[in-house]
């Protein structure tokens, strides 16, 4: 069954659903792509696989998308989006930044090892959809920023400073977890209980 236009709304280039029956087969639909597209790669896909994951008619894609790049775009922002959700409430009990980086990354292991697709999706991105691959980098980097920013760890000598910190530790998160996560099934609060004595303590003898 085709869903019915007045259940969506342009914004942008987007097709921003109206209701909650819409919001739901949007969601069902980059489920389904990100399925598809974690499979078979950008190249491969197509909109009729996507449809056929999600069992919807061709028609009702449409509703939404325009086109195969356009919700690969919408994909890669919805996962971005996802992470960060998925991490969030570990955060809510840390005691202290370190702890908090400890219980940030344990959550992205067990999230990127419950969707292994998100690797295969955003590093495809950088070709695809270079603006969302760089937005979400930018961001992810951005909220571990915001989480240096406090009194219990040593203060960035200045803005470039701080920029390292927080982009180097996102780059060993993303390599953490597709070492431990999509090419391993290691206990993920091992992994990040290491890592965090790494950021901690550093590399000098003890």
């Amino acid at each position: 069954m085709v869903e019915p236009v007045e259940n969506s709304v342009r914004s942008g280039s987007a097709k921003t659903p109206r209701t909650r029956r819409g919001e739901k087969t949007r969601a069902k639909i980059l489920d389904a792509a990100r399925q598809e597209f974690g499979a078979r790669g950008f190249g491969e896909s197509s909109i009729v696989g996507i449809t056929q994951r999600a069992k919807v008619a061709l028609g009702t894609f449409y509703t939404y998308f325009d086109s195969k790049e356009e919700v690969f775009a919408a994909l890669v922002k919805d996962m971005s989006e996802q992470v960060r959700d998925h991490v969030a409430p570990a955060l809510a009990d840390a005691k202290g930044t370190i702890d908090a980086e400890r219980r940030a990354l344990a959550a992205f292991l067990t999230f990127a090892r419950e969707k292994k697709e998100v690797y295969r999706i955003i590093d495809e991105a950088e070709f695809v959809d270079p603006e969302g691959f760089e937005a979400h980098y930018r961001a992810t980097a951005a909220r571990i920023a915001e989480r240096l920013e406090s009194d219990d760890v040593e203060p960035a000598i200045d803005a470039l400073d701080a920029e390292v910190r927080a982009w180097a530790i996102m780059g060993m998160n993303v390599f953490l977890g597709l070492r431990f996560s999509v090419w391993g099934d290691e206990e993920a609060g091992k992994v990040a209980a290491s890592a965090n004595r790494l950021i901690a303590e550093g590399l000098k003898p003890r």
